[in-house]
């Protein structure tokens, strides 16, 4: 199967005049914070029991050349119905040192091997040793065939050696290609907010596949909207009302601590809660946060070895001034949860399925009519 190239993307939430806290970076996206690069495989085709609606998303924390070097990370999962490869080895060291890869859930397997075809090819001296890949998941089998071998390991290279610095597509691309949120299209989003701390200036991004929420849980901008915009409904989804999960990786170049990495990741479900969910039990919410502050500074085995009697040494932000690095993660998740929405049109997919876009024009109504600023 022949990957597709997206359609362009529809206008982004703050375009619109949607109102968000905070300052963003230039792209407004995860690739704000320098080095880290996004890329994707959308795979679109065919209709009926056949239909394929899915891809493959894939992160490099250090772009395509630093695989390998590590940087300090976290995880922290709202509720677990989900998987996220990798994660215990992240618990253990505090340091992520490969791509991460997003998908459905029926393809993390061949992600995974995905990932180690594409190190091995390019990065040889870090596949001399064992490689634990980083793959998270979400559910998209109302829309696509999940149980169908779609997702190859040619496109998971492919999602890798495409992956820039640039602003991210979003919506039904990637891994977030027959994804839903809230009961309509969702997909892949992106936000970020600048963060100044003394005389520096740091970023805090976050990319999230949002196929989470019911309808009537929907709030935009603090305006409660989802009760309002029943007309659409999807009918005859497999999924139970508010289910279908939301990975999240959120990135930073601050300085961070493995624990602080944690910390940030424990306040991505306060931006999702900001969206309107409550967090159903049939979602698997896990997130992932890192920090490429150190540089240098740290290794993880994967590199030349230290010699005995050397030590690592990582500088932080002090845990009394995190609370801004806080704040920026949850404005950031809640932003892109509305763009992946914002961007996400109405697709038909499997055994004809249809799930609607956002109806950006009576969203903006409404939130006129609320007198939000």
């Amino acid at each position: 199967m022949e990957p597709t190239t997206p359609s362009p993307s529809r206008p982004r939430a703050r375009d619109l005049g949607i109102f968000f806290d905070g300052t963003p970076g230039a792209n407004n996206a995860i690739t704000d914070i320098p080095g880290v690069s996004v890329g994707y495989t959308t795979l679109i085709q065919g209709t009926g029991s056949a239909a394929v609606r899915t891809g493959v998303t894939t992160i490099l924390p250090r772009g395509r050349q630093g695989v390998g070097r590590p940087a300090t990370a976290g995880i922290h999962s709202l509720n677990g119905n989900g998987e996220l490869t990798g994660a215990h080895w992240i618990e253990e060291t505090g340091l992520l040192t490969l791509p991460i890869g997003i998908t459905n859930s029926h393809a993390v397997g061949t992600v995974h091997r995905g990932v180690i075809d594409w190190v091995s090819a390019n990065h040889p001296e870090v596949a001399k040793q064992w490689m634990l890949p980083v793959v998270g998941e979400t559910y998209d089998g109302d829309l696509n065939d999940i149980n169908g071998p779609h997702v190859r390991e040619e496109h998971v290279v492919e999602a890798l050696d495409s992956a820039t610095t640039g602003a991210p597509a979003e919506g039904g691309v990637g891994g977030g290609t027959g994804m839903m949120c809230y009961e309509f299209k969702g997909g892949s989003g992106t936000s970020s907010r600048a963060v100044s701390y003394g005389t520096d200036q740091f970023h805090v991004g976050a990319f999230v596949q949002a196929n989470f929420g019911s309808r009537e849980e929907l709030v935009v901008s603090g305006v409660p909207l989802g009760k309002s915009l029943t007309a659409d409904l999807p009918s005859a989804a497999e999924r139970p009302p508010g289910g279908g999960s939301v990975i999240a990786i959120v990135a930073t170049d601050a300085p961070l601590l493995p624990g602080q990495c944690k910390a940030l990741a424990r306040r991505v479900p306060m931006g999702l809660a900001r969206t309107g969910t409550t967090g159903s039990h049939f979602s698997g919410d896990i997130f992932l946060a890192f920090s490429t502050g150190n540089g240098e500074t740290l290794h993880s085995g994967y590199e030349d070895r230290p010699t005995e009697g050397s030590y690592d040494v990582a500088r932080h932000v002090p845990w009394p001034h995190i609370d801004r690095f806080y704040a920026a993660v949850v404005q950031s998740v809640e932003e892109a949860v509305v763009n992946a929405l914002v961007a996400g049109e109405t697709m038909v997919g499997r055994n004809g399925f249809t799930c609607p876009g956002l109806p950006i024009d009576e969203v903006l109504g409404l939130l006129a009519q609320s007198n939000r600023p």
